[in-house]
């Protein structure tokens, strides 16, 4: 099966495709730019979203839904957005086909069903939300407004990678509302700890919090927060933003309270979301020249259970023992699936399981029955062992902790590994090209910089990172002032 997967220091880019598309993750589709997600992917996906919702529920926060279409003049209406966005979006601009006279079977646009107001397929939904919230707050009483929304957004990408970036993807945003600044900030804040702990504690994902750059803003932002991530080729993945909004779009939507002095004042807002192209970041973060290597605790399946027998009596007698397993394995909550299928050879199976990154694969025979044991290989590093039996339930459960903390521990080292501290422009370029990761280094504080040392190497400020020393010293290629060393690095 490895010999199917181009390896990473081949084409690492082909590498990532190869697992996506034999991993069963996703496919591509009949639409440009959009990907088929399928049903291993997608209940991947659904342990992500399952675990995030639980945490936004445990910090106050709802769902709800809003349209997928926005009025143009509601995403006008705040200029800003519109146009950090406006060469990303979709627009429909009638409502009805009918059949082409000149062209037999085939259909045209009706061009008497042109809409009156075009609409944006949703990019963002910062103006339908912010217009909603009109409606709904008059009064301090009101606010808090604590509330997220798990949908799909639309960004006409040029250039997609499966995961990475489509014209289509799945995500989550959360709009909240606030009285004052101060609660708006540690709205942002919170939210970005509730990321940061999310990728460590259950993507085995190390991640480094700090705060955009003004260029590398959201549009329409005060403040941007992000996590970021080291993949094993050396680049930056965003994983997660928490965007501190100020009065932005309270004002573009004029949506005031009055507060306790029984004044009107506008709304501080914030926005936060994190998309499906976490997995993405698992893929490419973790995985290894043999397929997938997930972390047990949002894999789509912690345990897999091959038999190994001749004849049908063999394959009973062991089957019997199996649900027995497997019965005490779900009272623990741990997933598994018992492979008997007899269209496949169990080294087939073991290849299949290997490529799919299941953390834990136990085989099964009929001598194993008769010494009490199973053979049991991790995902993570590839070791078999005989186990007995008895205890097996709870051996697993510690098993699958212990390869959670493999897997982190692992990225970490390969994170801290690449955190570089650069002096000179040329230690900078040479680095870029030999080790990659993240640089560590001075910047003068200019955008006309920023620009310049992104068309020279192509790397940007991934974050100034909120927990960086005060450190005067000179620009990387400037030689003017710095106040401190921001984070640079090549990105997806």
């Amino acid at each position: 099966m490895a010999s199917e997967i181009t390896s990473r220091e081949k084409d690492y880019a082909q590498w990532y495709n190869d697992l996506i598309l034999k991993g069963g993750l996703a496919d591509y589709s009949a639409v440009r730019g959009c990907m088929v997600i399928k049903p291993y992917g997608f209940s991947l996906w659904e342990n992500i979203r399952d675990v995030l919702d639980r945490m936004f529920k445990e910090t106050g926060h709802q769902n709800a839904y809003f349209p997928l279409f926005v009025p143009k003049s509601l995403f006008e209406a705040e200029e800003k957005n519109a146009e950090g966005f406006a060469k990303e979006c979709a627009v429909v601009t009638h409502y009805r086909l009918k059949t082409d006279p000149n062209k037999k079977g085939a259909l045209m646009v009706d061009p008497e069903a042109r809409l009156e107001e075009e609409l944006v397929v949703r990019p963002t939904s910062e103006a339908i939300i912010w217009n909603t919230y009109k409606g709904w707050i008059q009064s301090y009483r009101d606010l808090p407004i604590l509330v997220n929304q798990w949908a799909n957004v639309v960004r006409w990408e040029m250039r997609t990678r499966l995961f990475l970036r489509t014209a289509e993807f799945l995500w989550q945003e959360g709009h909240t509302a606030h009285a004052t600044q101060e609660e708006a900030v540690e709205e942002t804040r919170k939210m970005l700890d509730v990321y940061a702990e999310f990728a460590e504690q259950y993507m085995a994902l190390p991640v480094i919090k700090g705060v955009k750059s003004e260029s590398e803003r959201f549009a329409g932002a005060l403040d941007t927060y992000c996590i970021e991530a080291l993949m094993q080729d050396g680049k930056a993945l965003q994983a997660g933003t928490s965007h501190f909004l100020g009065q932005n779009f309270a004002k573009a939507f004029d949506v005031k309270f009055l507060n306790k002095e029984n004044k009107q004042e506008y709304v501080w807002a914030t926005s936060w979301g994190v998309s499906t192209r976490l997995i993405g970041a698992l893929v490419m973060a973790h995985s290894d020249d043999d397929g997938l290597v997930l972390p047990p605790r949002i894999a789509p399946l912690q345990v897999v259970i091959i038999p190994i027998y001749k004849g049908e009596e063999q394959k009973s007698v062991i089957s019997e023992k199996v649900a027995e397993i497997v019965k005490s394995l779900k009272a623990k909550k741990i997933s598994v699936k018992y492979d008997d299928s007899d269209h496949a050879r169990p080294g087939w199976k073991f290849n299949e399981y290997e490529m799919k990154g299941v953390p834990v694969r136990i085989a099964i025979g009929a001598r194993d029955m008769e010494n009490n044991v199973v053979e049991l290989a991790r995902r993570d590093t590839k070791q078999k062992q005989s186990v007995s039996m008895d205890g097996l339930p709870e051996y697993i459960e510690q098993l699958l902790e212990e390869i959670q903390d493999n897997i982190f521990q692992r990225a970490k080292n390969y994170q801290q590994e690449h955190i570089t501290e650069v002096n000179t422009w040329d230690e900078f370029v040479q680095l870029l090209e030999t080790k990659g990761g993240f640089l560590s280094a001075h910047w003068d504080g200019t955008a006309e910089t920023e620009a310049l040392i992104k068309e020279k190497t192509k790397a940007t400020i991934r974050c100034i990172p909120l927990d960086r020393k005060n450190e005067p010293g000179q620009c990387i290629l400037t030689g003017k002032p710095s106040e401190g060393r921001v984070l640079f690095a090549q990105a997806y």
